[in-house]
This record gives C-alpha cells, sequence and structure tokens, in this order.
C-alpha cells in the first residue's frame, strides 16, 4: 500500500479547536464493518455488557513547551524523551539560532546543547535532575499542543486542564491520550454499576506519534516510546476473555503497548516494562483486543493505518467518509468513534 492510500480531504471548520462541555458529550460514530451508528460518548456503557474489560492510558502530559533565551535570541524548545536524570531529547525552533556548547536560559533553570541532531531535534542536559525539572518546568512551561490547534495568549492556561485525562497521574507524556478525554467520573461510575471492569496501563506518549510519514511505508521507524503493563492488568484481561467478556482498548496507545506485551512465541499476554517502537499496519494480525475507541486521526499517519488495520481498510474509509459528511469534529480535541474488531 502506498501513503496515498490514507490521505483524506478534511474541512478545515471540522478540526477541533476546543473540547466539547462536557466531555462526555462529544459524539461517537459506532464503527461494525461497513456500519455505521451515530451516538453519544455517554453512551458508551450501554454499548458495552457486563464482564466487559476497558483499558486506559494513565500517562500524564508534561508542560514541555519551553521558552529561553541564547543570550539575547529567543528560542522555543518542545521536550519530548528523557535520556538521563539531566538529559532530554527535544525540538529547538528556530534550530539555526543554536549550536553545540549553547546555553539556554529559562525563568529559573538552564540547559546546554550537547548534540544537534536532524529535523530541529537537539539532545540537552540541564543543571537540576529531572525530580527537580519536572516541578519547574510544571510553572512555566506550557502544553504542547498540536500545531493544528490556535490559541491566544488568554487561553492557553485552559489546556493544562483540558488537554489531561482525569485519570492521569503518572507524569512523562508529551501528547494526550486523546481517546481518554471523553471520560468523566459519571461516565466511569455508570461503567462500574454496569459491572464492567476498567484498568490502567501506561504509554508516556512522543512527539512523533501523531506525524504523518514522510517517506515510504515499509521503511518507516517508530519513535521508541515507553510504556508498562502490570501483572493485575494480564490477569484481568485473561479472566475477560475466559468469562467471554471483550477487552475495549481506550486509544491507539493502549492498543500499542498491549500488543507490544503479547509474546507470539508463547502466545500469551505477559507483564511489561520497557519501550516499544510497534509500527501497525494493514495485514497486522491483533492479539488483545476486541474493540477500539479512538479518535479521528490525521491523513497520511501512521494512526491511519492502525485503525485501518483493526477496522478494516476500506471499512474506515467510509466511516471517515461518513464522518465528514455528517460534522464529526477530528482530531485531539474532537469526537471519537468505536470500532469492533474485523473479527468481533
Amino acid at each position: 500500500m502506498k501513503i496515498s492510500d490514507f490521505d483524506f480531504e478534511l474541512p478545515s471548520n471540522l478540526i477541533a479547536q476546543k473540547p466539547i462541555s462536557p466531555r462526555d458529550n462529544s459524539k461517537l460514530l459506532l464503527i461494525n464493518k461497513n456500519k455505521f451508528i451515530d451516538r453519544k460518548f455517554f453512551d458508551l456503557p450501554d454499548l458495552l455488557k457486563k464482564n466487559d474489560l476497558i483499558i486506559c492510558n494513565n500517562t500524564k502530559v508534561l508542560a514541555s513547551k519551553l521558552f529561553g533565551k541564547r543570550n539575547t535570541a529567543s528560542i522555543q524548545i518542545t521536550l519530548h524523551k528523557k535520556n538521563s536524570d539531566k538529559s532530554w531529547l527535544a525540538f529547538s525552533k528556530p534550530a539555526k539560532k543554536i549550536n553545540v556548547g549553547d546555553v539556554i536560559e529559562f525563568e529559573n533553570f538552564k540547559a546546554k546543547i550537547l548534540e544537534k541532531l536532524d529535523y530541529g531535534e537537539i539532545r540537552i542536559m540541564f543543571d537540576c535532575n529531572n525530580e527537580e525539572l519536572i516541578e519547574r518546568i510544571s510553572k512555566v512551561g506550557r502544553m504542547p499542543l498540536p500545531p493544528y490547534i490556535k490559541r491566544s495568549k488568554e487561553e492557553k492556561n485552559l489546556d493544562r486542564i483540558n488537554y489531561q485525562t482525569i485519570f492521569a497521574n503518572k507524569i512523562g507524556a508529551v501528547a494526550a491520550p486523546t481517546a481518554g478525554l471523553h471520560f468523566t467520573e459519571s461516565i466511569i461510575n455508570k461503567i462500574k454499576s454496569a459491572q464492567i471492569d476498567l484498568d490502567y496501563i501506561t504509554l508516556h506518549v512522543g512527539a512523533g506519534t501523531f506525524l504523518p510519514i514522510k517517506e515510504e511505508i515499509e521503511t518507516h521507524k517508530m519513535h521508541a516510546e515507553w510504556g508498562e503493563v502490570s501483572n493485575r492488568v494480564v490477569e484481568k484481561i485473561k479472566k475477560c476473555k475466559e468469562s467471554g467478556g471483550r477487552v475495549i482498548s481506550i486509544g491507539t496507545t493502549t492498543l500499542r503497548i498491549l500488543e507490544t506485551a503479547f509474546n507470539k512465541k508463547e502466545n500469551s499476554l505477559k507483564p511489561f516494562s520497557g519501550n516499544t517502537d510497534i509500527f501497525i499496519k494493514p495485514g497486522y494480525k491483533f492479539n488483545v483486543i476486541d474493540m477500539l475507541l479512538t479518535n479521528f486521526h490525521l491523513p497520511k499517519s501512521t494512526l491511519m493505518m492502525l485503525v485501518s488495520a483493526f477496522g478494516g481498510y476500506k471499512n474506515i474509509k467510509l466511516a471517515y467518509q461518513y464522518a465528514i459528511k455528517n460534522n464529526y469534529r477530528f482530531f485531539s480535541y474532537g469526537d471519537c468513534c468505536l470500532i469492533k474488531a474485523l473479527n468481533e
């Protein structure tokens, strides 16, 4: 398949700039092969059944967009991956204004440029350890919103709340696991009342997750992201399958770490902690998930390929055409869809 097979035209007015309020009032498109049903997210408990298991990503977004100075030049950096206790990979803007050895001064800390990489990426060393750094940038950093979301200075603080899921508690992501943004305490209570179980994995979403592919699909390399699947979650999934329940992944990040944790040699799900660079595209055989709740994704992205693999290429293409025709809101702050696996 070609990258162009995953392209589509999207009217700019369908790119959501803010979340719906309340969060659970967003639209939900139920996708069952080539059949589509319009629902609302607050209908989710009614679309599931007793003994089903929902798995969410509890990562927390770091306010990783920082503004500093190199002498008199203004520099913007966006952290995207921790290397060591004081060292991070980041994207710099403008990249031409900095060189190896330069020191960038921020409001209450400094960073030295250790290495310049491709496409504006840099490796930097801070003058404080990671625990201190997290505390400091939580005060001065901005949320690393995708470039298609536009903000005035007055609006930026709203995203500190809006761009976090209500169950975010493990800091380390530089992009939100956006399918989780629809959840409210009310919905979680209704899910539990319906005897549908809910648990969490962690995948610290990296900056490369949402980027379009610029090269051939076969040679594309995913950015590595750190994740963890506990023994408790593994046992719950096994018990769910044995009782005839379905496993529902909230978001592509949850799906990717669960597929990473599946040991194909032993044909069994195992606890996992470490990096994953799994790239899922049409032809992939899924091992863990029965249903996927996810937002509507960017054209030519690895996430479009993932949902096409899960729901079927032609079905997803038709579903996106239907969503556009019916004014669904797209991307991070947009509406969502619940996709049944092809073999469901």
